[in-house]
């Protein structure tokens, strides 16, 4: 926890440089590169998502970037296919990654299978997954090398990346548990979908995230402005999600590892909290916050 300025930390059997993955909060890391990239001129917000992927003739094409980010593009939470959906269904028994063999190529091919359905707020990983590779290509790189050179370079984050593989990941990576049984889970890397959600850190970098969020100096961090109004008074950022009381947050959970993030700017004070087991940690996040109440489940 950041509170006006003062670090506090608690660790139970693990320390700061302890690497976890973090979940769906890498989608705030695509998101921060989006607006860098917007406040740049590098690209624009209401381009095309066909621009940068092989999507011609599909519904797809005519996302704009913007409706990736704030997930309001119509398109469904995940890519459609019976690959995917079984691999969803029986990873808490697998505990292994559903989305490791995705390559770009099939990426793009579940994204003009997808049907395009209404302009509102639907979380949505394929969303992500698409805007992430969109900024890559349009950087002419891959996305691990995009947030390195965009966002963890610049900000000191040395123990932060985005695995392509999880058979080069070292002997000794951090293995999280399942809910089911406390099994070891596999590594999840996601293949193409990384931007969704792919991301490993460790307390150490994320607080260094936290603190450059909260001051302001973090590439794209206006990305936690509001874009879009969802129900209940839930609003939407690039990513962040926001409450009534303007609380900045997002979660996280892969098959064996949860988190937390939250920043509240006007009162200096932003939290962090990971774990190990595939148990929310939205409850623990929020009260650290000072915020009781607001939506959950978006991991």
């Amino acid at each position: 926890m950041i509170d006006k300025g003062v670090v506090r930390e608690a660790h139970f059997g693990a320390d700061r440089h302890t690497q976890y993955e973090i979940g769906s909060i890498t989608k705030t890391m695509t998101a921060s590169v989006f607006a860098d990239m917007v406040a740049r001129g590098d690209i624009g917000r209401r381009s095309q998502l066909g621009a940068f992927l092989d999507l011609e003739g599909s519904e797809a094409a005519g996302i704009k970037l913007e409706e990736l980010a704030t997930h309001t593009s119509g398109l469904p939470g995940m890519a459609r296919t019976c690959r995917n959906i079984s691999g969803l269904v029986l990873w808490p028994l697998l505990v292994h990654d559903p989305s490791a063999s995705v390559t770009l190529e099939r990426l793009i091919a579940d994204a003009r299978r997808s049907n395009v359905g209404p302009k509102e707020y639907a979380y949505s990983n394929l969303g992500y997954s698409l805007l992430g590779q969109a900024l890559a290509c349009q950087a002419r790189t891959n996305f691990p090398r995009l947030l390195e050179e965009r966002l963890f370079a610049p900000l000191g984050m040395v123990d932060t990346f985005v695995p392509s593989d999880p058979k080069l990941l070292p002997a000794d990576a951090s293995r999280g548990y399942s809910v089911m049984w406390g099994r070891r889970s596999a590594p999840w890397t996601l293949g193409a979908e990384a931007p969704s959600g792919s991301v490993r850190s460790t307390l150490a970098d994320m607080t260094r995230y936290l603190q450059a969020l909260l001051d302001g100096t973090a590439p794209g961090a206006s990305a936690m402005e509001p874009a879009a109004v969802v129900d209940g008074g839930l609003r939407i950022g690039y990513g962040w999600h926001i409450d009534q009381g303007s609380l900045v947050w997002h979660n996280g959970m892969t098959g064996g590892f949860s988190s937390w993030m939250s920043l509240c700017p006007s009162r200096a004070r932003g939290v962090v909290v990971l774990s190990n087991t595939m148990n929310s940690v939205d409850d623990l996040g929020r009260a650290l916050a000072g915020a009781s109440s607001g939506v959950s489940g978006m991991s």
